[in-house]
């Protein structure tokens, strides 16, 4: 089972899923904190998100870059909490595949946004109202302290609602 959906679950049983609260949370959890990953802010309405790694020495390749792993962990929860927070817990939100593309090598701090529109939020709305599932697909560019992009990272996601939840299907 998917931690991010783990930690959700746990938050939204307790209703104590606020921004606040998660951005703490995931800040000191061992993995993110470990590998210098932080939260910079979580909007009120969880639509934007912005996030840093930090260059250590435990997380440098063999080639003193930051290490490929801790790029792509760095997005790993982010669009499924979003949704999470901002879907509520009539919806299932799942991570279902995702691919990272290295462009350039990470020498310095990395800097990423997060941001989920209107636009996408109607779309979700819309093809799962009647019970359906629908899997949106979220691109992040990971940027270096200078906003050249360092990697693209492609996260797809599972979103529908749950049982009690749905329309009656006719018979």
């Amino acid at each position: 089972m998917n931690w991010s959906y783990q930690i959700g679950v746990i938050l939204v049983i307790y209703k104590f899923y606020k921004p606040g609260i998660v951005k703490f949370l995931l800040n000191a959890w061992p993995p993110f904190w470990g590998a210098g990953i932080k939260i910079h802010t979580i909007s009120s309405d969880f639509r934007q998100v912005t996030m840093k790694l930090k260059l250590r020495w435990w997380n440098k390749n063999a080639n003193r870059t930051q290490y490929g792993g801790s790029i792509f962990s760095m997005t790993d929860p982010v669009y499924a909490l979003m949704l999470m927070g901002i879907l509520g817990e009539e919806y299932f939100v799942w991570d279902k595949e995702a691919d990272i593309n290295f462009i350039k090598p990470g020498t310095s701090e990395l800097y990423a946004d997060f941001i989920i529109s209107q636009d996408v939020l109607n779309g979700i709305l819309n093809d799962t109202a009647g019970g359906d599932k629908t899997f949106p697909e979220f691109l992040v560019h990971v940027k270096d302290n200078t906003g050249q992009i360092v990697a693209t990272v492609r996260r797809v996601l599972y979103i529908r609602k749950k049982p009690k939840y749905r329309e009656a299907q006719d018979v």
